[in-house]
């Protein structure tokens, strides 16, 4: 299932009807990931290359950290989801995910939950 939807969002990217975007939160998950995982630095480096050449880097405003810290304390475990979805509605993004969870929190805080997709 994921492979098909990456497969999907490569497709598009090139025929130039989508951009994708990055954030460092996002190459901050990659690392906390890696960290558990016996990798290949050469595969590693090879990525973070491709993520900074095929995808735009989005920045957070301040206001996504102080929002997101605040949603952290409001019972959400996961600050970088948070952050990633606050980097992505701030800078008028859509936001993919799997994150039930996330979206599920988020929409019983009341927060705006319409850029989320969620991938199925």
């Amino acid at each position: 299932m994921t492979d098909n939807i990456l497969h999907r969002l490569w497709q598009l990217r090139k025929s130039g009807k989508l951009e994708l975007f990055y954030t460092d939160f996002n190459i901050i998950e990659i690392l906390w990931k890696l960290g558990k995982l016996e990798y290949d630095p050469l595969v590693v480096e090879k990525g973070l290359k491709s993520i900074e050449k095929n995808m735009s880097k989005a920045q957070p405003k301040p206001w996504s950290v102080l929002k997101a810290l605040e949603l952290k304390k409001r019972g959400f475990h996961d600050a970088i989801d948070l952050l990633l979805y606050l980097t992505a509605k701030d800078n008028g993004l859509l936001f993919l995910t799997y994150d039930v969870e996330l979206t599920t929190f988020l929409s019983n805080m009341g927060e705006d939950v319409s850029n989320i997709i969620k991938a199925v």
